[in-house]
């Protein structure tokens, strides 16, 4: 029941706005900034916010949004963001997290990586269907949001100096699995999102774990710029 009040709460529509703005951020989110971007009172955000923290889909705390500390710093103001516990809600009752882990499990310890691997870019390459590879990084963001892995570009300085852009994604579909089976499911996640980007486009899909976010990097090909 928890999971099912929890996701009601965001039956309201400036509660949803509130909640996929500070989502979306990936930091903390003050009060103001929030109700700017939800194009609501400062009040009625801070309402919302906090019934959001109750019900277990945001987190809150406080800190100095100034930067400054010490005396006429101004006091911490309330900052928000997303929570890390998974909600999900299924009618009647299915248990899909438990049949994952057994079948990761088993996988690992027969030693299945490669064969894993191998079904998951040709589940990558069958989602994309007809569909010529990826184009460009502004078009993999796309396709990447469609199936959940909020991605957003990032700058970056490569090795020889040059500044670049990236695509990091906030949210890893394969969370809860891969937190206990980290080398297969993260290799299996690597080889789905080749297949579904194509491998022989303007754009790759590289390993390139960072915590808080799936384990994966979207970059330039080679000889290729965004």
């Amino acid at each position: 029941m928890e999971d099912i009040d929890a996701i009601a709460a965001l039956q309201d529509p400036v509660r949803r706005r509130l909640y996929e703005y500070v989502a979306a951020q990936g930091r903390e989110v003050g009060r103001n900034e929030a109700a700017e971007a939800a194009g609501v009172a400062r009040t009625l955000a801070a309402h919302h916010l906090d019934r959001l923290a109750e019900a277990g889909l945001l987190e809150s705390g406080s800190r100095r949004l100034t930067g400054r500390s010490g005396p006429g710093a101004g006091r911490p103001a309330k900052v928000y963001t997303r929570a890390r516990a998974e909600r999900a809600v299924s009618l009647p009752a299915r248990d899909y997290r438990t049949a994952a882990e057994l079948l990761a499990e088993a996988a690992e310890q027969a030693g299945l990586d490669a064969e894993l691997c191998a079904a998951a870019r040709r589940r990558g390459e069958t989602l994309r269907g007809s569909a010529a590879p990826c184009g460009g990084l502004e078009e993999a963001m796309e396709v990447l949001a469609v199936r959940g892995y909020e991605p957003h570009l990032e700058d970056v300085e490569e090795a020889t100096g040059a500044a670049a852009r990236v695509v990091r994604m906030r949210n890893c579909p394969f969370h809860a699995v891969a937190e206990r089976f980290p080398p297969l499911v993260c290799g299996m996640n690597l080889a789905l999102l080749k297949g579904l980007l194509g491998a022989d486009g303007p754009v790759r899909a590289r390993m390139d774990a960072r915590p808080g976010e799936c384990c994966v990097v979207i970059e330039a090909s080679k000889n290729n710029h965004d």
